[in-house]
């Protein structure tokens, strides 16, 4: 799926972090547990930095979180779910689960078993993701990307391309932590050090290396634009 077609007559794009500049840039913005919203900072959503990077003739739809009728329905070439967790610091973002905060997996759910999708996850450290996997075509890890979210459709689009590599172990559930290189049952979701970019090439050469043993490939890129941050996606 990836890169996207910028000229295309309907994308929706759905999901609580689409268009909250807080989401996108975490705790210790602003104020000691980060915010929530556009008020307290000038910037651009990535729903913002969508709408203008398309063509002038593609139709953008925000809907926050609609049903699977919704997004059936209404003649979607594509969606765009952007998810991930609330802005936090410190203890108050100690978590048990790690998983993607509500509604967010519905939206996943409702969105990408009804049309092609991609999901951007918005977050400041693995979540757990592979039961989602199944129902989506590309999955983008923005971390938290800052309030530039051209950084992300530079790369969306094909603008720019995935180049880094993942710093950490990804893992599949939180029964796995900690996840270290070496340990006698490392079975991750994705390893450390694995990454794609969109070149087939590489592809092919990163594959028959045996980077990965998953129906899914895997790329990421890293971005010193908008601060640091690295960007996953998962082509099946």
């Amino acid at each position: 799926l990836l890169p996207l077609p910028k000229k295309v007559s309907r994308i929706l794009v759905a999901g609580s972090h689409a268009h909250n500049l807080g989401y996108q840039c975490g705790g210790w913005t602003i104020t000691w547990q980060g915010f929530s919203g556009n008020d307290a900072t000038s910037g651009t959503t990535i729903l913002g930095a969508i709408k203008s990077a398309v063509d002038p003739g593609t139709e953008v739809i925000y809907f926050e979180n609609p049903d699977s009728k919704y997004a059936t329905s209404s003649g979607f070439d594509y969606a765009i779910v952007v998810v991930g967790e609330h802005p936090y610091a410190e203890s108050a973002g100690d978590s048990p689960t790690l998983t993607v905060a509500d509604p967010g997996p519905d939206v996943i759910n409702n969105v990408c078993q009804s049309v092609k999708c991609v999901v951007i996850v918005i977050s400041g450290r693995p979540l757990v993701l592979e039961p989602y996997l199944p129902s989506i075509d590309a999955l983008v890890a923005a971390w938290l990307p800052g309030t530039e979210g051209q950084g992300i459709t530079d790369l969306l689009f094909g603008d720019y391309g995935f180049t880094g590599k993942l710093p950490r172990t990804w893992f599949r559930t939180v029964d796995q932590l900690p996840m270290n290189v070496g340990d006698p049952h490392y079975d991750p979701l994705f390893p450390f050090g694995f990454g794609l970019t969109t070149s087939k090439s590489t592809i092919a050469r990163s594959v028959s290396a045996g980077a990965a043993e998953s129906p899914y490939v895997l790329g990421i890129m890293v971005s010193v634009i908008i601060g640091f941050y690295i960007q996953i996606f998962l082509l099946t």
